[in-house]
């Protein structure tokens, strides 16, 4: 399923006890199946949000009963001739507030898992500059920097981080995790005269690192800290407190490769990796 949410009510992806998550209003919904299409009571994300991040592109699946009939499985639809994936998301999405939409439903292919298939996740983070602070129409999805900022200094500065490293100073720390990826896109453009948007792709993120690697940038990109900070710190280790905030984050789209090789993609990504 591709699902899109704006996750400012939300306390983030993962299911709380008494807090209203995506992850938690989404079970409820497929869990609402009539006789025949029941379906497994937890789905499988491509990468959790923390509360306040929103989502264009997040990628869940789901395990369901076989279809009826092996034509069934070929030309899957119902009596009136409506495709059932599709009647299944419109169901879905009667039952979902407006703030989370289920827009396109597929079968997946053998070997597929939404998280451990995905070769890489593409994030947008989008800041004005204004003096004013942020549009109205904007408030919601971008985060206000009263400061003018530099975007060359900002990619240059960005470009010395890409690559295969370890991240842990821009890591929450969580034990038993490796903070090593590699972070494969980091480029910054003025796109209106106050907006400036962040894109940042990696195999995997660890928990806060765009958050935080936007965070750093920006002090860079006021002119508060030099180009060499953001590697510097990358080097050090040490967990940097400079995390944006999250309502400013957009989870805009997940990579998977062909089917042939979903199976070896997701034992290599169930490897803990390390940098020797």
């Amino acid at each position: 399923m591709d699902v899109s949410y704006d996750g400012t009510d939300f306390a983030g992806w993962a299911k709380q006890p008494g807090q209203r998550t995506v992850q938690g209003l989404l079970e409820d919904a497929l869990s609402k199946q009539p006789p025949g299409r029941e379906m497994s009571r937890s789905v499988v994300v491509a990468g959790r949000t923390d509360a306040g991040v929103h989502a264009d592109g997040q990628v869940v699946h789901v395990d369901a009963k076989p279809f009826r009939s092996a034509a069934e499985a070929r030309f899957p639809v119902d009596a009136q001739g409506i495709p059932l994936l599709d009647r299944l998301a419109h169901r879905w999405n009667r039952i979902l507030p407006g703030d989370v939409r289920v827009r396109s439903v597929v079968l997946a292919p053998d070997g597929f898992n939404a998280r451990f298939s995905a070769l890489r996740r593409h994030y947008r983070y989008q800041v004005s500059d204004a003096p004013w602070g942020v549009d109205p129409s904007r408030r919601r999805n971008t985060l206000a920097w009263n400061r003018t900022v530099d975007v060359d200094a900002l990619n240059a500065a960005s470009r010395d981080l890409l690559g295969l490293r370890d991240f842990a100073a821009f890591c929450k720390p969580r034990d038993g995790a490796t903070t090593v990826r590699e972070l494969q896109r980091f480029e910054w453009e003025r796109v209106a005269e106050h907006l400036i948007v962040a894109r940042v792709s990696a195999d995997a993120f660890c928990h806060s690192m765009v958050r935080s690697l936007v965070g750093v940038l920006l002090l860079v990109g006021d002119g508060r800290q030099g180009r060499g900070w953001p590697a510097e710190l990358a080097d050090s280790a040490e967990r940097t407190s400079a995390v944006a905030p999250a309502h400013g984050l957009t989870l805009v789209g997940v990579d998977y490769p062909d089917t042939a090789e979903l199976a070896e993609r997701a034992e290599l990504t169930r490897a803990v990796r390390s940098l020797r």
